[in-house]
């Protein structure tokens, strides 16, 4: 993967349910969400970067108040190849539902590597997008999140009440 200049990117802060994000795009696609809230700068960033910027918000919004269970968004994420693969994998755990690390290291051809997809999904530069908090211990015990397992848990219970029928959905505050 080319370098990327930390000037070219897009960057916006946004206030979510689950506390501040900032969204980073590249003239590629979305390259992380960051925990917190980091100064919004598109002075020299690409029309693309502005862009995917602008979708991965919207989409963003549309995810916390209930109307979007699926991302649309070109991703420019940078890790190994096997980080990119175990974010592929995570990125089609469905909506509302959890996935294993051991059933996730299967599913890359490494059975014997439940530790090391571990390892990725806590790398993982894109939370939220790629759904990390979809992932759980071998018994269903949420396990480490880098926004704490009060905000994994929020989001498991969020995609859950949206799955559920008739309800809407939406997180307090948002």
């Amino acid at each position: 993967m080319a370098p990327v200049d930390p000037a070219s990117l897009a960057t916006r802060a946004i206030a979510t349910p689950i506390g501040d994000l900032t969204v980073v795009a590249s003239k590629r696609g979305v390259r992380e969400v960051r925990w917190g809230r980091e100064s919004d700068d598109t002075t020299r960033a690409e029309a693309a970067a502005i862009e995917h910027l602008e979708r991965a918000v919207t989409q963003l919004s549309e995810y916390f108040r209930g109307e979007r269970r699926e991302f649309d968004l070109a991703l420019d994420l940078e890790g190994t190849e096997f980080q990119r693969l175990v974010w592929g994998e995570l990125a089609r755990i469905p909506f509302g539902a959890t996935n294993t690390y051991g059933a996730i290291a299967e599913e890359v051809g490494r059975p014997a590597a439940a530790r090391a997809v571990g390892a990725a999904t806590g790398r993982n530069p894109a939370p939220v997008i790629v759904p990390c908090h979809r992932v759980v211990g071998a018994g269903g015990s949420l396990t480490g999140f880098a926004g704490g397992l009060d905000t994994k848990r929020a989001l498991l219970a969020h995609e859950a009440t949206v799955a559920g029928a008739g309800r809407e959905g939406r997180l307090p505050g948002f």
